[in-house]
């Protein structure tokens, strides 16, 4: 026990000392400018060309979102969910030790040309993406969390990083087992992650992005607007995929009858849901204890 929190310090400070090198030592691997760079383009597009003309330039609700941007991205990870999701990589490399599986993937990608490794990152990720984000709206408890995300009333590229801290955890537990078990890089994950971020940065734009026969591959905002209204033919929602369409196609939860940009956005009952960035954190736990 002593030496998983020996981990778990350690992991803390070495965290603390990235995000500090990462502000004050800028590389062309900075993640936290890359951050900032991605999210000034997609917001000068934004004013530039919007699709819905009479929403304002600073949108309803765009500095809660900028804040949750930067908390669910570095400041999460500061209060110790990096130094706790290190000592659940040790105890998973442990287990697997015990057990005599020792640490090798069972699927070497390093010998694999880097264009190849970094295709199937993407598909095995978003694959898994998808699914988790079905059960984020089919599990009562799960969808309690992920309101946070539907409570959403204008759209715009800071919508995306809008959602609960839990959902991270769910995200990463769940998917972290299949990637561990192939042998991707950091280097990898990092190409992969900023891809995947784009698309999410453009998926919840004030921007029409016609994608002609792409929009059976790729998500848009067209496509993903539909997610977000609050009128929708399915109880469990549509639309699922967050960088990938295909999967919607393929598993028939896919709903684009049109490119009609103002719908109104939410869910039952989003009028009542708190405004404010503590409110909404806290208000998943209140219904579940009184439940």
């Amino acid at each position: 026990m002593q030496d998983y929190f020996d981990i778990f310090t350690e992991a803390f400070g070495d965290y603390a000392q990235y995000l500090i090198g990462d502000i004050l030592e800028p590389s062309w691997r900075s993640y936290f400018y890359a951050l900032l760079a991605l999210s000034a383009v997609v917001y000068l597009a934004e004013l530039v060309l919007p699709w819905r003309r009479n929403q304002a330039r600073i949108r309803r609700d765009f500095w809660l979102d900028g804040f949750y941007m930067f908390f669910n991205f570095f400041l999460f990870s500061l209060l110790g969910y990096e130094a706790i999701a290190t000592v659940v990589a040790h105890g998973i490399q442990d287990l697997r030790s015990a057990l005599g599986l020792g640490s090798d993937a069972l699927i070497d990608v390093g010998a694999w040309p880097v264009l190849a490794q970094l295709a199937l990152l993407l598909v095995v990720r978003d694959f898994l993406h998808y699914w988790i984000h079905r059960l984020l709206h089919r599990v009562p408890a799960l969808w309690e969390f992920h309101k946070v995300h539907h409570s959403v009333r204008e759209m715009g590229f800071a919508a995306h990083l809008r959602y609960h801290w839990m959902e991270t955890v769910v995200y990463r537990s769940l998917e972290f087992l299949p990637l561990a078990l192939i042998g991707f890089g950091v280097t990898e994950f990092f190409a992969v992650h900023l891809f995947a971020l784009t698309v999410g940065h453009l998926n919840h734009a004030n921007l029409r992005l016609p994608l002609g026969p792409l929009r059976y591959l790729l998500n848009s905002p067209q496509m993903h607007l539909w997610h977000h209204a609050r009128m929708i033919p399915t109880r469990t929602g549509i639309n699922f995929g967050l960088t990938l369409s295909v999967w919607d196609w393929v598993f028939g939860t896919a709903h684009w009858p049109d490119d009609d940009a103002d719908r109104e956005l939410g869910f039952e009952g989003v009028e009542t849901f708190p405004s404010g960035f503590v409110g909404q954190l806290w208000r998943p736990f209140r219904v579940l204890f009184q439940r």
